[in-house]
């Protein structure tokens, strides 16, 4: 195993005990999906495109980063 793959595997796992710390302590706004839904205010109209639009390119870019397409 390389630096790399402790280092980005740490923060994978780290970002998932946070969540699941998240899920369970019954806060409200401190899982992922609530501050992500309250970063980009998606209950607008606005804010919901630009979620669409920034996910999507994301995504896109992501697929052929990693296909190398």
């Amino acid at each position: 195993m390389t630096d790399p793959d402790i280092v980005w595997g740490s923060l994978f796992a780290a970002g998932a005990a946070f969540e699941t710390y998240a899920i369970f302590n019954k806060k409200n706004g401190d899982t992922l999906s609530e501050r992500t839904r309250a970063l980009f205010q998606v209950k607008t109209k606005t804010g919901k495109a630009v979620f669409t639009v920034a996910w999507v390119t994301f995504a896109a870019w992501f697929l052929i980063h990693i296909t190398g397409g």
